[in-house]
């Protein structure tokens, strides 16, 4: 069996907790490859908004194994508030999730020095969310991390503290001295209630789990256009949120890759600092926060709006080998007469490009558009891709001819009713 895949095409809050959400019925496995608590995924039915963070978006599917992966960096503070707060659903989450001992800890001092690191920037600040994620991934790469499975050991403790000190050492530096008495009390008490959870070797989990036949759908976080390696580096997550992020996140092979989903808004979003070609500062642009609600789930932060920008979209659908294409919240664009599509950029010289290029975060790319009519009209009663109106299906049709990838899911709406499928090709659960 082969390992499908889900992530954002953009720069994050795509909609993919409720593709995912929708999807997983589909699947045995809902498996997080990256990213840690600064992802917020919004799944909506029966009336009710659930944010999630850490934990996969399969979790209300009681006949669904949800996995941590080893690519995850976990607050176990704030995983402890996202399982209390699941606890009025009688959700068997001791059953169905599971953590993966590889996954990396955040600390109480790892939130402190994002602090400092994003306060000592300035003007230039990334616009992290001060979860702790950079630092987190750094002592990873450094190999001074804490992993999940060293809560287990009788030298935690020790690593614990021989860690703490070196960043008490570092924030000094920043001229900053926190009192960690309440942060640590909550902490280790978060920590006794991650060890009642089943942390394993999640690796053999999944890879198990494919060679048994079984249905496993990757979940990303953040975006494509986020990744580290990939994005508009500096202002970039600090994981690699792209589709080869999922061999080193979970543990499986090139060639146990099936579909890739991609998702993606009818327009573009952006939360923090950093390049974005198309962003709005008008009118227009104030009526897709509003209408689309578009403001962080995890902070509240409003997002920057713009209208859809097809060289990124291509550039993200390149570097991931997406397969099929899902765009959310078509809906927001219901009130407009005309829609604009940026097809290319206008570099300062004046040359003409459709590529996302280098210098993307240091030169100003104007976007060159191109003006699509819009349909103009409430989808409230539409529950097929034959019902929509002759616009949309022309606004689909016009973006996979320019990208070439089939868009096969459109969400015009937040609830898992408002999800209209044109054609996918997706697992079939045993």
């Amino acid at each position: 069996m082969k390992l499908d895949i889900l992530l954002g095409l953009q720069w994050g809050d795509e909609g993919k907790g409720k593709v995912v959400d929708y999807l997983a019925p589909k699947y045995n496995v809902v498996a997080r490859f990256q990213g840690g608590p600064n992802a917020g995924h919004t799944l909506e039915f029966d009336g009710i908004k659930h944010v999630l963070h850490q934990i996969p978006s399969g979790i209300f599917r009681n006949d669904i194994l949800n996995i941590i992966g080893n690519g995850v960096v976990l607050d176990p503070v704030i995983f402890k508030k996202e399982i209390d707060a699941l606890a009025k659903f009688n959700l068997d989450l001791n059953k169905n999730l599971v953590i993966s001992k590889k996954t990396q800890l955040i600390l109480p001092t790892h939130r402190l020095l994002d602090a400092a690191y994003e306060k000592s920037k300035g003007n230039k600040k990334i616009g992290s969310t001060l979860k702790g994620i950079g630092p987190t991934y750094q002592d990873k790469i450094a190999r001074m991390g804490l992993r999940v499975g060293d809560v287990l050991q009788p030298s935690f403790k020790d690593k614990y503290n021989k860690l703490v000190e070196k960043h008490i050492q570092i924030l000094g530096f920043y001229n900053e001295h926190p009192d960690l008495t309440e942060l640590e009390k909550e902490f280790f008490n978060s920590i006794e209630f991650l060890k009642t959870f089943k942390l394993v070797e999640s690796e053999y989990l999944v890879n198990d789990s494919l060679n048994k036949g079984n249905t496993v759908l990757a979940e990303g976080a953040q975006g494509s256009l986020l990744d580290v390696d990939f994005g508009s580096y500096p202002f970039v997550t600090s994981s690699n949120t792209t589709s080869a992020g999922v061999c080193s996140g979970l543990g499986v092979a090139p060639n146990k890759i099936g579909e890739v989903f991609g998702i993606f808004k009818a327009y573009c979003t952006r939360v923090g600092s950093g390049p974005f070609p198309t962003e709005l500062f008008d009118e227009e642009g104030k009526t897709m926060q509003k209408v689309g609600n578009e403001f962080g789930a995890t902070t509240g932060r409003p997002r920057r709006c713009g209208w859809l920008d097809l060289p990124a979209l291509k550039y993200a659908i390149m570097i991931n080998g997406v397969t099929q294409l899902y765009m959310m919240k078509a809906d927001v664009l219901n009130v407009f007469e005309n829609l604009k599509v940026c097809e290319a950029y206008k570099r300062e010289n004046g040359d003409i490009i459709d590529i996302m290029p280098y210098e993307i975060v240091d030169e100003k790319l104007e976007p060159v558009y191109t003006e699509v009519k819009g349909w103009n009209c409430d989808l409230e009663e539409v529950s097929s891709f034959d019902e929509f109106p002759k616009e949309l299906v022309d606004y689909v049709k016009f973006i996979e001819d320019r990208v070439g990838v089939p868009v096969n899911l459109v969400s015009i709406g937040p609830d898992r009713t408002q999800t209209i499928i044109k054609e996918a090709v997706v697992a079939q659960k045993n």
